[in-house]
């Protein structure tokens, strides 16, 4: 289905720009002076997974285990009979023991389920993250060169990881939790991105060999024309995938939170990123193209 009304999409994109710039320098300011906030998963620090047979109450759980020694205070998630509780530093075998007999005088009938990360793990969590991220963008542009042209891999790959970075920039400054469903959620991200980006690249390629494109306006109306014809496929994936994480975020069990966020966010900049970053530096890119000198024969 075509949008019907032709919009200046590549001059509207300089207004994007802007507000990306701003947002990655803005994020770039967070990450230098805080950082992430890490989960367990990525530090040092102990998981407890309890099933009860009852639910509890906050406050209930908070006096249970309020006597554990432990100087930091613990990050407690109540759920339908479950509770899962976090600290930031490992528990001795004695803190343990405490906490499952304090827990077990309020439900005689409650499992535990401890799981403890070292440093050294979750140094290798992060690296590996990371490295997931960084090998995918590399088959991404290797893909993108061998079906397109490196000005469409390029423009690609800076679409894609400016997607990444929104959702790392908006995790820092508002200081979320990132854990590895968010890793998982980025890398979803990257891939909804690379496929709303190849359909608007495939569609200008169509549009660049049936055409005659002399002049930079030329282009850039090759270029808005492309979007409109692709903009409501787009804007379709685009909004029914944000739906389903939406309700999951909305309505999704504690342990998917972040995940469900991390995709509504990413969606959210996804949705303007391939139409008003991507094909824009595309055309920026091929603008600066050297022409085709041809030789003339006497």
């Amino acid at each position: 289905m075509h949008f019907k009304r032709e919009f200046d999409f590549v001059h509207l994109s300089k207004y994007f720009y802007i507000f990306s710039i701003a947002l990655t320098v803005a994020g770039l300011i967070f990450l230098a002076t805080f950082g992430l906030n890490y989960s367990v998963d990525f530090k040092a620090g102990s998981n407890v997974d309890i099933s009860l047979s009852k639910n509890l109450t906050q406050e209930q759980v908070e006096t249970a285990i309020k006597d554990l020694g432990v100087t930091h205070e613990p990050s407690i998630s109540l759920g339908q009979e479950r509770v899962n509780i976090r600290y930031d530093k490992e528990l001795t075998e004695d803190q343990s023991e405490a906490l499952k007999a304090g827990i077990t005088k309020l439900d005689d009938k409650a499992s535990f389920e401890i799981n403890t990360v070292d440093t050294e793990m979750a140094k290798e969590l992060a690296r590996n993250a990371i490295y997931a991220v960084l090998i995918s963008c590399l088959g991404i542009i290797i893909y993108v060169s061998i079906r397109f042209e490196w000005r469409f891999a390029l423009a690609a790959i800076v679409s894609l990881l400016h997607d990444a970075f929104m959702v790392v920039a908006v995790f820092s400054i508002f200081r979320l939790e990132v854990d590895l469903t968010f890793i998982v959620a980025v890398l979803t991200i990257i891939g909804y991105s690379i496929n709303d980006t190849i359909v608007i690249f495939d569609r200008i390629r169509e549009n660049l060999r049936f055409g005659k494109q002399k002049t930079y306006e030329d282009m850039k109306a090759l270029v808005n024309k492309s979007v409109t014809q692709t903009l409501m496929r787009s804007l379709y994936t685009a909004f029914t995938v944000f739906v389903a994480a939406f309700f999951l975020l909305i309505m999704g069990g504690e342990s998917i939170k972040m995940f469900s966020l991390a995709m509504v966010v990413g969606l959210l900049f996804g949705a303007y990123s391939s139409i008003f970053i991507a094909s824009p530096l595309w055309l920026l890119l091929k603008k600066r193209q050297k022409p085709k000198v041809t030789n003339k024969t006497a």
